[in-house]
C-alpha cells in the first residue's frame, strides 16, 4: 500500500517554499548591464536556475516568474528604445472581450516602399523575443528582435512586430466547470460508474499524498481565445 510506505515526517521536511515571487527585476536582485546581459545586482553573476537544491518544480516556477517580468521589460524596450507603438487587437474590441496587441512603427501602414514584419516561434516567447532562454543566459541582442528592428528603422522600413502566442487569456474555472469537464463522457453508465469508483479511490490516495508532497496545488484554468 502506497500510504504505508510514506514517511510523512520526512516528506514534510521537503515541502517546497510558497510559490510567491517578486514582480520586478530588482525584486529578483537582477538587472541588465550595459551589454544587455542579465546579472545579479550584488554578485554580478549570471542567472542561477538551481536557486534551491532538490526543488526543481519551485526553481522552474521561479524561472517562469522571471520570464514574465522579462517579457514586460522587452515590451518597454520596444516602445522606449525602438519607438514602436502598442496597438490593441481586435481594433473594434468591446471593453469586456479578450484582447491582444502588437507593436508598430508610426509609418507601418503608410510606408510606400518597405515593410518588415517580425514573427516569433511558438511557446512562451512574446512580441519582440526570439528565445527567453537566450535573453536570460546570453543577452538581449541574442534573444530579442530589437537589433533587427533598429536596423530596419535606420534603413527606412516600416515595422510590425506580431504577437501570435498572445492569442488567448487564461481564466480560473468555476467549480461547476470543473465538475462538468470531469463528468462529460459517452461511455455506458455501468462502465462509467466502475471507472468513477476507481478514480475516486485513486484520487483519495493521491490527494492525501499530495497534501504532504506538494501542498501548493495549482488552480484549474480554461482558455478564452481572442478573435
Amino acid at each position: 500500500d502506497l500510504l504505508s510506505r510514506i514517511d510523512l515526517d520526512e516528506l514534510m521536511k521537503k515541502d517546497e517554499p510558497p510559490l510567491e515571487f517578486p514582480d520586478t527585476l530588482e525584486g529578483f536582485e537582477y538587472f541588465f548591464n550595459e551589454k544587455g546581459q542579465l546579472r545579479h545586482i550584488k554578485t554580478g553573476e549570471p542567472f542561477v536556475f538551481n536557486y534551491r537544491e532538490d526543488l526543481h518544480r519551485w526553481n522552474q516556477k521561479r524561472y517562469e516568474a522571471l520570464g514574465e517580468i522579462i517579457t514586460k521589460y522587452v515590451y518597454e524596450l520596444l516602445q522606449k528604445e525602438c519607438h514602436l507603438k502598442k496597438v490593441t487587437l481586435p481594433v473594434d474590441a468591446t471593453e469586456s472581450e479578450p484582447k491582444s496587441f502588437i507593436f508598430m512603427s508610426e509609418d507601418a501602414l503608410t510606408n510606400p516602399d518597405k515593410l518588415l514584419v517580425l514573427i516569433h516561434g511558438n511557446g512562451v516567447v512574446r512580441a519582440g523575443q526570439w528565445a527567453r532562454r537566450l535573453i536570460i543566459n546570453e543577452d538581449l541582442d541574442s534573444g530579442t528582435q530589437i537589433p533587427y528592428i533598429k536596423r530596419a528603422v535606420e534603413e527606412g522600413y516600416g515595422v510590425i512586430v506580431l504577437n501570435p502566442n498572445e492569442n488567448y487569456i487564461e481564466v480560473e474555472k468555476t467549480k461547476a466547470q470543473v465538475q462538468l469537464s470531469s463528468d462529460s463522457s459517452d461511455e455506458p453508465a455501468e462502465k462509467r460508474e466502475r471507472k468513477d469508483k476507481i478514480q475516486k479511490e485513486t484520487k483519495k490516495r493521491r490527494d492525501f499524498y499530495e497534501k504532504y508532497r506538494n501542498p501548493q496545488k495549482e488552480k484549474e484554468t480554461m482558455q478564452m481565445y481572442i478573435r
